[in-house]
């Protein structure tokens, strides 16, 4: 699969955060919680239908496909992992590191991923 997109990547986590019980997000949710437009929205969806991460059901429904769950996932870890790497490591108040970790979750490559989670756990071991 081709690189994602900042945008993809935005969507598929808030589709992730909306979607109830598999029952799935609506345009207007996800709309809502990226504070953008329904038709930017919309051109979004397509996009990731395109790609074969998300389906829509009968009920205009947006859900994520088992590889867009896998994605989710994988940027939701990103996002938490750097977050605590600069709360634990940096002493980075819990805003400001969730806003650092919302920019930099799509440009960190997974092994500086796993390089911060190794030092967040010795960081960890060394409080203990």
């Amino acid at each position: 699969m081709k690189k994602l997109t900042f945008s993809n990547e935005h969507y598929i986590k808030a589709i992730y955060e909306l979607e109830h019980d598999d029952d799935g997000a609506s345009i207007s949710e996800i709309a809502g919680k990226l504070n953008v437009t329904k038709p930017s929205v919309c051109v979004g969806m397509k996009a990731l239908q395109q790609k074969k991460l998300i389906e829509r059901d009968a009920y205009h429904k947006v859900l994520l496909t088992p590889e867009g769950k896998r994605q989710a996932e994988i940027i939701v870890n990103k996002y938490k992992t750097i977050k605590l790497f600069l709360m634990k490591v940096f002493n980075i108040d819990n805003k400001t590191a969730s806003a650092d970790a919302c920019a930099l979750e799509h440009v960190v490559s997974l092994e500086t991923i796993r390089a911060m989670m190794d030092l967040t756990d010795q960081q960890r071991e060394l409080k203990k």
